[in-house]
C-alpha cells in the first residue's frame, strides 16, 4: 500500500500538465502549498493473492483542493488527473498492476470560494 502511494504521487507529479496546474502533489494535505493542490486523503488494502503470487487490492482516495467560481476549471483538472491515473504503467517497481478502477467521486463547494473533489480508485496489484 505504501509503495503504491509513493508511486502514484510520483506519477501524478511528473505529468507536465498537472505539474504546472497544481502547486503540490503529496501523500497528505500539504503544510504550506497554496491552492490548487492534490493529496492522498486515505488508503486501505486487503489481500488479493493468488495461488502463485502475493497480491493486494488497494483503495486510494485523492483529494483535490481548488479555488474559483467556475466549476468548469476544476472539472478540467479532475479530467486530467483521471486520465493520468488510468495511464499508470502496468509494470511498477517490484509490482505488477493488474487493474485500475474508478470507484466514485464527490465534489463540494466550500467557504471562501474553494472547492474540494474526492476521487476514489481501486488498484489490484501482484508482486512482480
Amino acid at each position: 500500500e505504501s509503495q503504491l502511494r509513493t508511486i502514484l504521487v510520483d506519477w501524478l507529479a511528473s505529468d507536465p500538465v498537472l505539474s504546472t496546474a497544481l502547486n503540490d502533489v503529496t501523500e497528505g494535505a500539504p503544510s504550506r502549498a497554496s491552492l490548487p493542490w492534490l493529496g492522498i486523503a486515505a488508503s486501505a488494502s486487503t489481500d488479493w493473492s493468488t495461488k502463485t503470487a502475493r497480491g493486494r487490492e488497494v483503495r486510494i482516495a485523492l483529494e483535490l483542493q481548488t479555488r474559483g467560481e467556475e466549476a468548469a476549471e476544476t472539472a478540467a483538472l479532475v479530467a486530467q488527473i483521471e486520465e493520468r491515473i488510468e495511464t499508470l504503467p502496468r509494470s511498477l517497481s517490484g509490482l505488477s498492476l493488474a487493474s485500475t478502477t474508478f470507484l466514485r467521486a464527490r465534489a463540494e463547494q466550500r467557504p471562501r470560494n474553494t472547492r474540494a473533489v474526492l476521487l476514489e480508485y481501486r488498484f489490484r496489484l501482484l508482486e512482480a
